[in-house]
């Protein structure tokens, strides 16, 4: 199986989006919650995130199976919605996705995510690349969002 990474285009976006809905469903059954932004993002609003986002997908045999998305705010980069297709995880790609997406913000100094205190799974892929936790914050009784950042030369 090649897994080939690149930058992805508005054209992608249906795809990218399905694959989203399919890859949060997981997400949604550890929180008890199905109406968290992964799954209601329409295609109208990922469509505009092309404007002041890099979208990276990777893909394996003509198919997007991950995608990650990264924008820069300031010497932040804030990177959201790393996704890999359920039959496709624990291979490495959603590593070489978020190396590629930390790759398209040379000039970020810092790079910032965020995931629900349940997801026990991508807080140690993120530290496991760097990431270390800078806070929390209390959602609701079923959710809280764990912060991690890393430095540029971290990791």
């Amino acid at each position: 199986m090649s897994v080939e990474i690149f930058r992805a285009h508005e054209a992608d976006a249906e795809e990218i989006l399905q694959l989203q809905k399919l890859a949060y469903i997981s997400e949604a059954e550890l929180y008890g919650d199905y109406a968290i932004e992964p799954l209601t993002q329409t295609l109208k609003e990922i469509r505009e995130q092309f404007g002041d986002h890099v979208l990276i997908k990777a893909v394996v045999s003509g198919r997007i199976v991950g995608s990650v998305r990264g924008r820069l705010d300031g010497e932040a980069c804030h990177i959201g919605k790393l996704i890999v297709h359920p039959g496709h995880q624990n291979r490495g790609i959603g590593k070489r996705l978020m190396a590629e997406v930390e790759s398209s913000f040379p000039a970020a100094s810092k790079f910032e995510l965020f995931t629900g205190h349940r997801s026990v799974k991508n807080i140690r892929l993120y530290e496991s690349i760097g990431y270390r936790i800078v806070r929390s914050a209390v959602i609701n009784e079923q959710l809280s969002l764990v912060y991690m950042e890393k430095g540029r030369q971290d990791g």
